[in-house]
């Protein structure tokens, strides 16, 4: 019987926890966890995270992003909502909608869709 600390304990374990999709790796179907998911591969499918999502710059995901904080380099196509931080390093290309709080763009990263932005953003 798990006593209330280890419950918390495996609880903070799992948030933390990191998935990987490794580059060469596909994907067809959605995702979701409470952890950190990072894409170098290829997704088919929706990601959603509690926590961060990361799109390498070899990734490409063809589906919605739902997360706290997310990070792309890679190719997405849809729609991306973040309750956090969106981070476009300069090799990201989005081809959707993007729904954020707050959107750090380096030069160079492409945006093909409407942003909303601020507390009325999600």
């Amino acid at each position: 019987m798990a006593t209330n600390k280890e419950d918390k304990l495996n609880a903070t374990e799992m948030v933390s926890s990191s998935n990987l999709v490794a580059a060469g790796t596909v994907i067809v179907g959605n995702i979701a966890t409470p952890g950190n998911i990072r894409v170098e591969g290829t997704v088919e499918g929706s990601l959603e995270s509690q926590n961060k999502i990361i799109v390498g710059d070899s990734a490409e995901v063809h589906g919605n992003l739902s997360a706290k904080e997310i990070e792309i380099a890679g190719h997405v196509k849809g729609e991306i909502r973040c309750n956090g931080a969106l981070y476009l390093k300069k090799t990201a290309v989005i081809l959707g909608d993007i729904y954020t709080k707050k959107l750090i763009i380096e030069n160079g990263a492409e945006l093909n869709g409407k942003c909303h932005m601020g507390d009325r953003s999600e």
